[in-house]
């Protein structure tokens, strides 16, 4: 599989969460439900990795793997919390295109972090989804 059919996927999967989770956050707490999609992930992800038989390999990885991976496990962490709050307690069809200036920020962070370079056309982009951001989160 290609990335670009990966990413669509990631895509699609990534809108039916919020739709999911809208629905089934409505009547509990936001922290309480995020902990439990972190448990079914958890386990579902677990078995992909039983499954293919790459348990074996988690000795190999370094020290240096080992603190990104946990940072960017605590960094999911509080997006998941905020996001399933702003999902419970505002509409799906404008937090979510607020949390997709992740896209945005990624790209800065890219640029500043990891050194990336930054095209005319990307930082273009971004400056149009962050205006389309703002138009659909102050649209009536």
């Amino acid at each position: 599989m290609s990335w670009y059919v990966a990413a669509i996927l990631s895509a699609v999967f990534a809108a039916l969460t919020s739709i999911f989770a809208k629905i089934g956050i409505k009547n509990i707490d936001s922290n309480l439900a995020t902990a439990i999609r972190t448990t079914v992930i958890l386990l579902f992800t677990w078995g992909i990795v039983a499954f293919q038989g790459t348990i074996s390999s988690i000795g190999q990885i370094s020290k240096n793997s080992w603190l990104f991976l946990i940072l960017s496990a605590i960094a999911t962490g509080f997006s998941w919390l905020f996001y399933f709050y702003a999902i419970k307690v505002g509409e799906v069809n404008k937090v979510v295109p607020i949390d997709k200036l992740s896209l945005v920020i990624t790209i800065v962070f890219a640029g500043l972090i990891l050194k990336e370079k930054i095209t005319l056309m990307a930082g273009l982009g971004a400056v149009l989804m962050t205006i389309g951001t703002i138009m659909i989160a102050l649209a009536k």
